[in-house]
């Protein structure tokens, strides 16, 4: 990972264009060939970003052009660097989840028929790029659909999900991939924004899926 402090300003051309005035940012560019611009505050999420598979071009005149395989293009200008380093992270184990995450994961796995009459089953912890799907799996239209599994479903949820979903639906064996989003519980936000982005939210009884009396799940 390259970590760059810049005093720059940022241009964004493709289906929108945006513009970012000149401003101290950090600039992170990935092994994967992704670049973000960040500001020192919205956490985690970027102001403006470029995602893989893209090319950077550093020019002479101190122009960064980031080109995606649209044509899409972020154009950074420097105008002064503070700071510029690379750093090798190396293979990264993937998160861990807690007792009952994991837990969740594999009880739907077992009994990924209480998604719907007909649903089987593809992989648990499908493998991409980006980290591991909770659970891909087929609807009864044969359909491709990745689940992803909370504990508590917030919107980083959403966007986690969102991102597997916009790396799954370039793959032509897959795609179209749908997806939904599963919890013990879905905050309001999480569920506007899954709405917004056609991800269905399924709320899951820890409790009911350890046992066999209750087989229900509530979709909505």
């Amino acid at each position: 990972m390259r970590l760059v402090i810049a005093r720059c300003s940022v241009d964004y051309a493709g289906r929108l264009t945006a513009h970012l005035p000149s401003a101290p940012r950090l600039i992170l560019v990935k092994a994967d060939g992704s670049v973000s611009i960040h500001a020192d505050d919205r956490a985690y999420k970027p102001l403006n970003w470029m995602s893989p598979p893209c090319t950077l071009k550093e020019g002479d005149d101190d122009v960064w052009t980031v080109v995606n395989k649209a044509g899409e293009k972020l154009i950074i200008t420097m105008e002064e660097v503070l700071h510029d380093s690379s750093h090798e992270l190396g293979v990264d184990p993937g998160l861990i989840k807690d007792g009952v995450e994991a837990h969740l994961q594999e009880l739907l796995a077992d009994r990924i028929e209480t998604l719907g009459d007909g649903w089987t089953l593809i992989r648990r912890e499908y493998p991409t790029a980006i980290g591991p799907v909770d659970i891909l799996c087929r609807d009864a239209d044969g359909a491709t659909v990745a689940v992803e599994i909370k504990r508590r479903g917030e919107i980083d949820g959403v966007e986690q999900l969102t991102r597997y979903l916009e790396l799954l639906n370039r793959d032509p064996h897959l795609a179209p991939v749908k997806g939904i989003f599963a919890a013990q519980e879905i905050k309001p936000q999480a569920r506007v924004l899954a709405t917004d982005r056609s991800i269905g939210c399924v709320v899951l009884d820890y409790d009911a899926l350890r046992g066999i009396e209750d087989d229900k799940l509530r979709l909505f």
